[in-house]
């Protein structure tokens, strides 16, 4: 747990200074005894709290325990729109057409698959907190603008949540993203609204200098669009690096969403993984697909 110094500063007022208000003007000139009493009591009282807050923040999340947890199946899915005869193959890992898209999301709902968000995850990834059965989550890259007119009512249909990675740069970039109001909807209608950096630059490349604008501005700007708290981020391409994810911790990010590559052995809730809701997966595929690339916690390696 991590209390910022908003919070501790807010918290001494309360114990030290509101209090010293309800002190009789006269008593606060320091000829006596019982005033001196009464600062020590305050200050050993924020003494105290301080204590508490520094071994709050020394808590650590136990790795091994997140590893050993069966990992929950999470979607990512980008455009929904039909095929172009100038789409490539490699493009339809990325564009599902809405049948297809539609297909998927019966498939979930006839299986009995109940849709969670972050905090759920978060909560059960770092302390064993209950899921519902057949727990799934279903994540959205990039403001594509179909998103909204065509996975919305898909979603509202069988009552499924879903989380918004926002590029903010995308944002009433064209016809083809989504709005400010949409995105304020999103969130309005109990969806999560989280990162997806600034413009979609390579998380591997940044440096001292790009944290701030790629990451801790837009996650601002989303949380005043929103009027809610931005906790999670997903790696555009899907990509990190080790070195890059103490950054997110500092930013105040409970937990982050790549692709499908291993989860970081130190810290793999800052790496869970997604696969890709691939255009030319059938539902069956699909359902394969989830079973088998989800279907076993991380072991610990055996004593040699």
């Amino acid at each position: 747990m991590r209390v910022g110094l908003k919070t501790s500063s807010t918290v001494f007022n309360l114990i030290f200074f509101n209090n010293i208000n309800y002190i009789p003007q006269k008593q606060l000139i320091f000829t006596g005894i019982k005033p001196l009493i009464f600062v020590l009591k305050r200050l050993i009282t924020l003494a105290l709290f301080c204590c508490f807050q520094l071994d709050s923040s020394a808590q650590t999340i136990n790795n091994a325990a997140v590893l050993a947890r069966k990992q929950v199946p999470i979607l990512c899915y980008h455009q929904i729109r039909n095929w172009r005869a100038s789409d490539k193959q490699v493009d339809k890992d990325y564009i599902i057409p809405p049948a297809t898209f539609s297909a998927h999301m019966k498939m979930l709902a006839d299986s009995g698959y109940h849709t969670i968000l972050p905090d759920e995850l978060y909560d059960y990834l770092t302390k064993g907190t209950p899921l519902p059965a057949k727990p799934i989550m279903l994540t959205f890259d990039d403001t594509d603008g179909d998103q909204y007119t065509v996975a919305r009512p898909e979603l509202k249909k069988y009552g499924f949540k879903g989380v918004y990675f926002i590029v903010f740069t995308n944002i009433n970039k064209n016809k083809y993203y989504m709005t400010r109001s949409q995105i304020r909807l999103l969130a309005d209608e109990g969806n999560v609204i989280a990162c997806h950096t600034q413009d979609h630059t390579n998380f591997k490349k940044y440096t001292d200098k790009d944290w701030e604008p790629q990451i801790s501005i837009p996650t601002k700007k989303l949380e005043t669009l929103t009027g809610k708290p931005v906790k999670y981020f997903a790696f555009p391409f899907g990509v990190w690096n080790s070195a890059g994810l103490p950054e997110l911790h500092k930013r105040g990010f409970k937990a982050a969403f790549q692709l499908t590559d291993k989860r970081d052995p130190d810290d793999p809730i800052m790496t869970i993984r997604r696969i890709l809701g691939c255009g030319y997966w059938s539902a069956e595929t699909l359902d394969y697909n989830i079973k088998h690339d989800f279907g076993h916690p991380v072991l610990p390696a055996k004593p040699v």
